[in-house]
């Protein structure tokens, strides 16, 4: 089923440009989490992004310049505590103007003004969003549905299990009812992380994802997952395939990791490292 999603993404053409394979947002990153911004922003750039720019706090620019080369910063105002702020709104709005697709989430933090930036955001930006990690924590489900442009939202069980007020025993037991029920009431494409990670649409369709390995569960590795899902999006790949083909790859790159590395010192970055090897594996 995968190799048929596989398939829309585009080819190179000989006479392309930066500017043919998608401008990328990703809002990332606060003190002490800078690692999120810069795998996100990585996981899009090396999954054919033409290009990316990292939404940072004012204050951690200097070291998203350092850590990023090929990627551009955007320095924003930040809280107290280096957290993106409320302040930032209308930057942001204008800069997504310009751009194909906006990742929310990885490493934001969890301070009231940043969740209020998170939440006018979702309702205010109209391209395509995709919520991950602490973007998701900001939210709960009403503002999924008020929200008029395309979304995808990546929790794991802890994520979900917050989204929808349930414990992570009862997301776990339920997985498929679950992705289903949430694609199906909000409108997004729903992509639940872990063993087996499941990718419903509002359709009913549901796919459940055969790449991957126990090496993977380590900090970040979702941060280059959003990452290559934006990607897509911004490469013009349609929601539901676009999420399905970065799941597939990036388990993929994970099992060629671990053939190099094992399961104990795999990391996030290896993934990184090994999305060249990937994408030629699977003749893309």
């Amino acid at each position: 089923m995968f190799k048929q999603h596989i398939e829309k993404i585009p080819s190179r053409k000989e006479d392309s440009h930066k500017g043919s394979y998608g401008k990328v947002l990703v809002l990332a990153g606060s003190r002490g989490m800078t690692g999120a911004s810069y795998l996100t922003a990585q996981g899009a750039l090396l999954s054919g992004s033409g290009l990316v720019t990292c939404g940072v706090p004012l204050s951690l620019n200097v070291i998203m310049e350092t850590k990023l080369t090929e990627v551009m910063t955007l320095p924003l105002s930040e809280t107290p505590t280096a957290s993106l702020a409320l302040a930032a709104k209308d930057e942001i709005l204008k800069y997504c103007e310009k751009c194909d697709v906006v990742a929310i989430g990885p490493g934001l933090g969890k301070e009231e003004d940043t969740i209020k930036l998170v939440k006018e955001l979702v309702l205010e930006i109209d391209k395509p969003v995709v919520l991950d990690a602490d973007g998701i924590n900001a939210i709960k489900g009403d503002v999924l549905t008020e929200r008029k442009g395309r979304t995808v939202i990546t929790p794991h069980l802890g994520e979900m299990a917050n989204l929808i007020g349930k414990d992570v025993p009862a997301v776990r037991s339920n997985r498929e009812y679950i992705v289903k029920s949430v694609a199906e009431s909000t409108g997004a494409i729903v992509c639940l992380k872990g063993h087996k990670t499941l990718v419903a649409d509002p359709e009913g369709n549901v796919y459940e994802n055969q790449t991957g390995n126990s090496g993977m569960a380590t900090g970040g590795t979702g941060d280059v997952l959003t990452g290559m899902i934006t990607s897509f999006i911004g490469q013009g790949v349609s929601d539901y395939s676009a999420v399905i083909s970065a799941v597939y790859l990036h388990g993929l790159a994970g099992d060629i990791a671990l053939d190099k590395k094992g399961p104990f010192s795999l990391i996030a970055s290896d993934i990184l490292e090994n999305l060249p090897a990937t994408f030629n594996k699977a003749g893309i």
